[in-house]
């Protein structure tokens, strides 16, 4: 199917239309109408990640001219947490999270925990039901998580010991002394795994043997919070 084609079956698959897509991504039904007719060469990068987050699939996917294979389009490395089409509701409910430092979108960058002030306020509800000492907050630093997350975003962790699945994002630490947030491959059984960046332009990294047991999940990304100029 066209991209365009993908990008009406996934809207009317999730129940939303075309008035709703315009206001949140700030064109005009008809611009969006276009979109899905297969006028998107001019449709920019920001576009392109608002429409993404909507749709909760990666922004790689609209990149495409085609697509071969719907299910696997729609499950690639997807948004947990989409653009909500309305505003949530004010709240005085929440919860203050210091961000406790960097991790790092690339390799070789030391963990250090080093507060600065810098504080986020998350509504308690977005927490869905989990205690706040099971989350903290870091900023990202550098581009190999790039589209999915930008250099200077903040990112919401849950704290987490191990993966749901291969393929999943985590934060991670490495040689007892760095961490990274990427994709994480690996076989159960097995005594390997690989960091995957998002970017094409950054190399896999490979772990393996004794090196294994400096490695350890820290958690998974649960929200993401940007700051759109």
């Amino acid at each position: 199917m066209t991209i365009g084609e993908f990008i009406e079956r996934r809207r009317k698959e999730l129940d939303i239309t075309l008035e709703e897509i315009g206001s949140a991504t700030g064109v005009s039904k008809s611009t969006v109408k276009k979109w899905e007719t297969g006028f998107i060469s001019n449709m920019g990068r920001d576009k392109i990640k608002q429409l993404a987050r909507i749709l909760n699939v990666s922004p790689a996917v609209l990149i495409n001219e085609s697509i071969d294979d719907y299910d696997s389009a729609v499950n690639a490395d997807k948004y947990d947490n989409v653009i909500p089409l309305t505003p949530p509701a004010i709240t005085d409910d929440v919860v203050v999270f210091p961000v406790i430092g960097s991790i790092a979108a690339g390799y070789d960058e030391i963990a250090v925990e080093d507060w600065s002030g810098d504080t986020v306020e998350i509504p308690r509800s977005y927490l869905r039901g989990g205690k706040p000492s099971d989350f903290f907050v870091l900023s990202v630093k550098g581009d190999s998580m790039y589209p999915m997350y930008h250099d200077g975003d903040t990112v919401l962790i849950r704290k987490q010991p191990s993966l749901d699945k291969s393929g999943d994002i985590g934060a991670i630490m490495y040689d007892n002394e760095c961490a990274t947030l990427k994709k994480i491959e690996y076989v159960p059984g097995e005594d390997w795994l690989t960091l995957v960046p998002i970017n094409p332009e950054f190399k896999p990294k490979t772990i393996s043997g004794a090196d294994l047991e400096q490695c350890r999940v820290l958690g998974v990304p649960w929200l993401l919070i940007r700051e759109l100029n």
